[in-house]
């Protein structure tokens, strides 16, 4: 295999040629840097040479329009407004919440009404009655087969939510307090499994807002 000649001593450079070779391009960065690279980037031109060969005027214009750049950010930044840290007045909506749960929600609540309703099944006929409640509300409420007896399903609807309170079979009357579960319709069913017609009355007094028959 062949191997390049290796340089002998007296063909490398002697260390005074390495200092004049660095000195030279020192001396050649400077000038370069002087005449050439401040004019034409700063419009800095101490010697001249730069305004000769037309790259003075060029830094100027770089660094007009530098000094207009800033002027200009530094202007928008004034006239751009501040953020400003809305914080909620959390005391106030507090007490807004604490009337709108309370105040208003016992209000609603304090508002009763009674009824009464009367329905008349004939044998194997069934009927259903609802009030109208929100969840938590209540209704006080009797009723009375009138010297029959039906079969009932006290229960409730409504939302997707389906609930029974009470079932009977053969029972001529029945009172007590109806609270709602959830929202919706709540109330009860009667089917009339004797031979005769029997007469349902239903009277019911409570927070509720409106009673209707189901069809």
């Amino acid at each position: 295999m062949y191997n390049s000649d290796t340089p002998t001593r007296a063909e490398l450079p002697t260390s005074a040629q390495l200092l004049k070779s660095t000195a030279i391009a020192i001396i050649s960065a400077a000038a370069i840097l002087v005449a050439v690279v401040l004019p034409s980037e700063y419009g800095i031109d101490p010697t001249g040479a730069g305004r000769m060969l037309g790259l003075a005027e060029m830094g100027e214009i770089k660094t007009q329009l530098a000094e207009e750049a800033e002027a200009d950010r530094l202007r928008d930044a004034q006239r751009t407004p501040q953020p400003v840290s809305v914080v909620p007045d959390q005391e106030s909506s507090f007490f807004q919440r604490i009337f709108a749960e309370f105040v208003v929600g016992s209000a609603a609540a304090q508002e009763t009404r009674s009824d009464e309703m009367s329905i008349t099944l004939t044998p194997g006929e069934g009927a259903e009655i609802k009030l109208i409640m929100m969840k938590g509300a209540q209704a006080n409420y009797s009723w009375t087969a009138n010297g029959g007896v039906v079969n009932f399903d006290t229960h409730g609807d409504g939302g997707g939510e389906n609930v029974s309170y009470e079932k009977g079979r053969g029972v001529g009357e029945d009172e007590g307090v109806l609270e709602a579960a959830f929202d919706g319709n709540h109330g009860w069913f009667w089917r009339n499994r004797t031979d005769a017609d029997v007469t349902v009355t239903l009277r019911t007094s409570g927070a509720y807002t409106d009673i209707k028959r189901m069809m």
